[in-house]
């Protein structure tokens, strides 16, 4: 349990800045959970095989590690849903994993977000479909997805996406190694600076069961797919494809 708060603020850099993606923010859009403290904690709903365990729980020790002011602990509780349709439920994040099917993508993570930039659920899920294939099942790739997904739900972007590695899970590495398996400096640097300001509400921890969620909305870019309501509210979904 942390006892001390290190607030770091980062200095975001003009659009003409010259400056490679490592050192860039790399916020997924500013989205963030609310919250009246820091530091706090999300729970991370475990729907997932006994292949899936241990690689769940690393990414949940390593996204809580108290390094350069990050706040956020993660913590692995009982899942309240089915990994199939892996129902969103308010206030935390629910973790599945299935055979989703050969439908392209590894991992996928999805968010929702409330009119002010407020994350109200979110879900992660890994596609045993292609877990089952050599080049996939493996520690290398199981860690690595799980570490980015849940990543993602707390409010990261990748690093980069150009196949480059630099040494976090991250970024898009085209042939991953162990340092992908795990954030890097850089990470906690931007959770720092995501949740620097405190709410005036929260948006953690009131759980309300919601609809199965899938792949849907506007594709924006090469892994990000965008759904608008007439509220202004927001599913938002990351997407890491198979190589």
């Amino acid at each position: 349990m942390r006892r001390f708060l290190v607030v770091v603020v980062i200095a975001t850099l003009g659009a003409g800045a010259s400056i490679s993606p490592a050192a860039a923010s790399h916020s997924w859009g500013g989205y963030h959970w609310a919250r009246t403290a820091n530091p706090f904690t999300i729970q991370l709903g475990d729907n997932v095989s006994p292949a899936w365990d241990a690689y769940l729980r690393g990414a949940a020790t390593d996204w809580s590690k108290d390094t350069a002011g990050n706040p956020l602990n993660a913590t692995v509780v009982a899942g309240a849903t089915k990994p199939k349709p892996c129902r969103a439920q308010t206030g935390h994040v629910e973790v599945c994993a299935a055979s989703y099917g050969n439908n392209g993508w590894l991992g996928l993570a999805q968010i929702w977000v409330a009119s002010g930039g407020h994350i109200t659920r979110g879900v992660a899920k890994f596609n045993d479909f292609y877990y089952s294939m050599p080049k996939y099942n493996n520690a290398t790739w199981r860690a690595m997805v799980v570490c980015q997904e849940v990543g993602h739900v707390f409010g990261l972007d990748h690093q980069d996406e150009s196949g480059a590695d630099f040494h976090t899970c991250m970024d898009y590495a085209d042939n991953p190694d162990a340092d992908n398996m795990h954030p890097n400096a850089h990470d906690y640097e931007q959770l720092a600076a995501i949740y620097a300001h405190l709410d005036s509400s929260t948006t953690i921890g009131s759980v309300q069961a919601h609809g199965a969620s899938g792949l849907a909305g506007t594709r924006v870019d090469h892994s990000t797919f965008v759904k608008r309501s007439a509220d202004g509210s927001r599913l938002i979904t990351f997407v890491i494809w198979a190589r």
